[in-house]
């Protein structure tokens, strides 16, 4: 809703409701009205029939029967052979249709994600929507200077430090590596602090070796204060690439997730094919085969813990077939990861997908469109873990602080069309139109019908600016990246507002070498 006012010739002056509407705008909303907030259900949107549904879960169950995947460790072969998969010559492999089903039934359903404050945990059931980051890139994305550099261990924490701040950004998956740091094991470790001691949300993070899992639980347990307290509440998830498509196993990554499961850290079962490369070049297919894949994983999990806490992570990618890259902020992406929703639903998991990449290597118009695009349809779809949704630029390969800050405005607009439009006696509105309409002052912008719904049925931008032309030039013409900036660095100014207690940070510092400065 516009504040603008302007008196024109032979128009009548507007009487009433603009200062409340002022006061009504700057005042701080309880959580429970806020017009969007986390697990709004989604689910409007449905690219597939449900004969398409069938045909692709059907098309899976085959390719998991005839094809099988490969290059299980010995410990899932012995597992999953246990549970009723069949060992080929070939070595693949081969899961008949039954014990996918039954491990479906075994699976976990209703999901909670921890988050390190309970405000933030995350229900993942029905069609329940939550949008955060997630990715590798290997460059931060430096909007002055119109440049990429190498991403740091201070970048990633500063990353967390602003997402905490931002209410539509649910939660943090890293979305960076830390390319100041050489051993891999410090770098596994100090992902996970960098992360934590920046925000109370629920974190995501990756393991380069299974040897490394053991010292970041034992960091986790001492964040958490205690084994016990760890395994009631784990707010961390390892994002496990369990796949290597097509259709194989990553024996490493494999064994990375068997020891998360053993230290009752809930996983993501990721599998990202790249159409026309890594996966069929058809969407259908594509979805196929992460399903498939997937599927393959639910098996896995299942067969060595029952009901472990696991996301569908079906992230098939799109190749821009002109030249074999990625293109992450094209259509056909939206597609992908809409039908995948859709599947997810139809097989009763908690499921995960990308969206919001951009290819545009900077926060402009393209990046704008391209992040939007995905990340509406996501969220129509009843998407529950929207991956990657604010911050990705250059096809995964840059991260922007700024794009966060201006993120948090797309995906509150976002989250808005996923609430939809109600329809009741109330918002139908016929009482209101009456008395404006006879007798009364002939507009709605004072009643008490607008200032009720003001805050609770509108969104408003945080950095977006809505002025017009001449409130513009008397506000000497802002700028919407300068305006992120601004807002990027007031963020950083300050030390962490969730900063971990000195004693258990200082208990940290002297068991494990973390390269962040003691704030």
């Amino acid at each position: 809703m516009n504040d603008e006012s302007p008196q024109r010739a032979g128009r009548p002056r507007r009487s009433g409701g603009r200062a409340a509407r002022t006061a009504l705008r700057s005042a701080k909303l309880a959580e429970d009205l806020r017009p969007v907030r986390a697990g709004m259900a989604g689910g409007t949107y449905k690219p597939l029939s449900d004969a398409d549904v069938d045909a692709i879960y059907e098309a899976a169950l085959v390719a998991l029967e005839e094809i099988g995947l490969i290059d299980a460790p010995q410990s899932g072969i012995d597992a999953m052979v246990g549970a009723g998969a069949i060992l080929g010559e070939d070595g693949r492999l081969r899961f008949p249709r039954g014990l996918v089903k039954e491990m479906l039934g075994k699976a976990a359903k209703d999901v909670t994600l921890y988050g390190r404050d309970p405000k933030y945990d995350m229900h993942l059931t029905g069609t329940n929507v939550h949008f955060g980051t997630a990715g590798a890139a290997v460059h931060m994305v430096d909007v002055e200077g119109r440049n990429y550099r190498d991403s740091t261990v201070q970048d990633l924490h500063d990353a967390a430090k602003i997402v905490q701040q931002m209410d539509n950004i649910h939660f943090l998956q890293r979305p960076m590596v830390c390319r100041d740091i050489t051993d891999n094991r410090e770098m596994d470790y100090n992902t996970i602090y960098a992360c934590v001691s920046g925000t109370t949300k629920h974190v995501g993070t990756s393991f380069t070796e299974p040897d490394f899992v053991g010292d970041c639980l034992e960091m986790l347990h001492m964040m958490a204060g205690s084994e016990e307290a760890w395994r009631e509440r784990p707010f961390v998830l390892n994002s496990n690439c369990f796949v290597v498509p097509p259709m194989k196993f990553a024996t490493e990554s494999c064994q990375v997730m068997e020891n998360c499961i053993a230290g009752g850290m809930p996983v993501l079962l990721l599998s990202a094919g790249q159409a026309g490369a890594t996966a069929p070049a058809p969407i259908a297919g594509a979805i196929v085969q992460a399903v498939a894949e997937c599927l393959a994983g639910v098996v896995y999990v299942n067969a060595i813990k029952p009901g472990h806490t696991a996301v569908f992570g079906t992230w098939p990618f799109v190749s821009d077939l002109r030249t074999g890259a990625m293109s992450g902020g094209s259509g056909e992406q939206a597609l992908l990861t809409a039908g995948c929703a859709q599947m997810h639903q139809f097989l009763g998991l908690p499921g995960g997908a990308a969206a919001g990449i951009a290819d545009a290597k900077l926060p402009d118009m393209q990046a704008g469109w391209e992040q939007m695009c995905s990340n509406v349809m996501a969220g129509l779809s009843g998407l529950n873990m929207v991956y990657e949704a604010a911050g990705m630029h250059a096809s995964l390969l840059g991260f922007c602080h700024e794009s966060l800050v201006l993120g948090n405005d797309l995906l509150g607009q976002a989250m808005r069309c996923v609430r939809g439009i109600e329809v009741n006696e109330a918002t139908l509105g016929l009482d209101t139109m009456r008395s404006v309409c006879m007798g009364g002052p002939g507009h709605y912008l004072g009643s008490d019908q607008t200032l009720a719904l003001m805050q609770t049925e509108y969104i408003y931008p945080e950095v977006a600016d809505r002025t017009s032309p001449k409130e513009w030039q008397e506000l000497d013409k802002p700028d919407l990246i300068k305006t992120a900036i601004a807002q990027k660095e007031k963020i950083l100014a300050e030390r962490s507002r969730v900063a971990l207690s000195p004693d258990v940070d200082a208990a940290i510092r002297e068991r494990f070498n973390i390269h962040l400065p003691v704030q």
